[in-house]
């Protein structure tokens, strides 16, 4: 795990927070943002008048961006920071208090707009923010452990009904909104439509793509998955059963190597299951008041 400092404006700070936590560094930068590594520890400093760390957090995912979303890429018409990365918040001061309790080190200078940390540095600043242990946590991603064959084929032999492509699609619209994402199906590209697609704001594009595939074309799925993930680095799922999965693992090993480690696989079945958790999660959280 790696330590980065990540220096903007007090109204860039601002705007980050406001969409759903979110960062952009610039092209010239790319070999920074291909170091960068989900669960490493990204530190925040704010420039005049805070002068100061303000907290920290831990990346959640990458994503690359075509569409303007920080006010000067807005009024110049064109996106000025296309490698962006979502963290997670872990601590930060209220707003209002940035300049009072912000946090200062002399370890920090020279400053840069994103820069590697020594690991004993950034140590001692969670430290100094009165977090002297933290427990680093993985981002909760919509992965589902895939059932066994056997359990598969005896729901078969029992006659359960499987969703339909419709219903699984509004199962992961459904999942996605529970999970604050703005989830739609249908959603179109250059290169035609994919099924699902979860986004973090409105004027961001798919952190995670899925395609459902019951019956047609396999390989044109792939490549919608592939494509997106060309364009976005998104996280890209594959749902199907498990009689399609052996056949895109074929086509993984060869035709889409590119992604054969990106891809997640979902069984058809465990959408159903997923939903039913996390409504039960969600109702619970809402019965507790949290």
């Amino acid at each position: 795990m790696n330590y980065w400092l990540v220096v903007g404006s007090k109204k860039n700070w601002d705007t980050a927070f406001q969409h759903g936590n979110i960062w952009g560094l610039k092209e010239t930068q790319r070999h920074l943002w291909e170091n960068l590594k989900e669960n490493d520890k990204v530190i925040f400093y704010a420039t005049t008048p805070v002068v100061g760390v303000i907290g920290y957090g831990a990346v959640r995912t990458k994503v690359k961006q075509n569409i303007p979303l920080w006010p000067e890429e807005i009024r110049k018409k064109t996106v000025i920071w296309p490698l962006r990365f979502e963290f997670d918040i872990e601590y930060c001061v209220q707003p209002d208090r940035w300049v009072s309790d912000k946090t200062v080190s002399k370890e920090l200078f020279p400053r840069a707009g994103f820069q590697l940390l020594d690991v004993t540095v950034a140590k001692k600043l969670i430290s100094s923010m009165g977090v002297a242990e933290y427990i680093t946590t993985t981002p909760e991603v919509p992965q589902v452990a895939e059932e066994p064959a056997e359990f598969v084929t005896i729901l078969e032999k029992q006659g359960k009904v499987l969703l339909s492509h419709d219903e699984i699609q509004e199962k992961l619209i459904e999942i996605g909104k529970l999970q604050k994402f703005i989830a739609e199906k249908e959603y179109i590209f250059d290169i035609g439509k994919l099924d699902v697609v979860w986004r973090r704001v409105e004027n961001s594009v798919p952190t995670y793509v899925f395609e459902i595939q019951i019956g047609g074309d396999i390989y044109h799925a792939l490549g919608k998955l592939k494509h997106a993930f060309d364009l976005w680095n998104s996280h890209i799922y594959f749902v199907a059963s498990e009689k399609d999965h052996i056949k895109a693992t074929s086509l993984l090993s060869g035709t889409f190597h590119e992604i054969s480690n990106r891809i997640k696989h979902i069984e058809l079945d465990n959408v159903e299951e997923l939903y039913k958790r996390k409504k039960a999660y969600f109702e619970f959280e809402k019965e507790l008041g949290i």
